[in-house]
């Protein structure tokens, strides 16, 4: 029981020291996005908390959700989510297929600050 405690004490350590805040950048756009524009960014910060000074759609966050309290723990890789020239940065774009709708789909690059 000891160990347990102890493990569960040093994986809270751990998650302090680790990198939790999320920058999300428009990396790419396919097409013509009503919402974003290229470079256009915002953060995550403690993990719940969306800062931005740029409005923010709702198909771009849908795609984020399922992955951002992973990305805040652990690397893009063990996702399938990493990028081919930098691992560290992880890679998802939004729901709006662009090729049908005549709006735009857009890649995020994630990365931890």
């Amino acid at each position: 029981m000891i160990g347990l405690i102890h493990t569960i004490k040093n994986k809270s350590e751990l998650l302090k020291k680790k990198k939790m805040d999320l920058i999300i950048r428009v990396k790419e756009i396919k097409g013509k996005c009503p919402v974003y524009k290229l470079n256009d960014s915002f953060k995550l910060v403690n993990g719940y908390r969306l800062v931005t000074k740029i409005p923010l759609c709702m198909h771009s966050l849908a795609s984020i959700m399922p992955h951002y309290n992973a990305l805040k723990v652990a690397e893009p890789c063990q996702f399938g989510l990493a990028g081919i020239q930098d691992k560290t940065k992880a890679y998802v774009q939004c729901l709006n297929p662009a090729a049908y709708t005549n709006g735009g789909t857009v890649i995020f690059e994630i990365t931890r600050k």
